[in-house]
């Protein structure tokens, strides 16, 4: 059975992602305690609240999470945790990030008919199907989203698809070995299941 370890640094939903990924047929741990590395098939990290705590919080992982990236073997970020791989974000000020994917994270824009944080259901416009995560998956296929803020790559090649909400912002990302995701699979219904089960048969591979 593939083996999948999720990073606990107090900022997620363990139990409804560490379930999906149950379903989705992986063996699942969760790590708290920083360590020099993982021994596992797949990493994910999850995410839910503020850039600022969430970064502080990740930092003593990263050198496993370095080695990891390293190893060629797959990396899956959710939400907050898609963010966190960018090089800087301005929310509630200017942070840096874990600096893997150049590129910033950024408020959507006010807009006086869409309210933020951008919440609810919306669809995913592909623009790379090649990408495995995406395995059946169809265009306009619905996910789950929650956040006020989102990240822009610098370069636009890791840009796998996209969703339109007051501005079109990047819903999946891909660079290299890494997956980020800014909606939530675990949510998300038979669409988030075969997402996560895209991501253990990466790992598996």
């Amino acid at each position: 059975m593939v083996k999948i370890i999720i990073i606990d640094y107090k900022m997620g939903n363990l139990f409804s992602i560490s379930k999906g990924l149950e379903r989705a047929g992986a063996d699942v741990s969760i790590i708290s305690e920083k360590i020099n590395e993982f021994d596992c098939d797949g990493l994910v990290i999850p995410g839910v609240g503020a850039f600022k705590l969430a970064i502080q919080n990740i930092l003593p992982f990263k050198p496993a999470i370095d080695k990891f990236y390293k190893s060629s073997k797959p990396i899956l970020g959710i939400c907050l945790g898609l963010q966190i791989f960018f090089t800087r974000s301005y929310e509630g000020g200017i942070f840096e990030g874990l600096n893997y994917i150049n590129g910033e994270v950024i408020r959507f824009p006010d807009n006086k008919s869409d309210p933020i944080p951008h919440m609810g259901w919306n669809t995913i416009e592909i623009k790379k199907p090649d990408c495995p995560l995406l395995e059946n998956i169809k265009n306009g296929t619905y996910f789950y989203f929650v956040h006020s803020y989102y990240g822009l790559p610098e370069n636009s090649e890791y840009i796998i698809a996209i969703t339109d909400y007051i501005v079109k912002f990047p819903s999946i990302i891909q660079k290299d070995n890494i997956y980020l995701v800014q909606f939530h699979p675990e949510k998300s219904s038979k669409a988030g299941l075969q997402i996560l089960k895209n991501f253990i048969k990466i790992a598996k591979n």
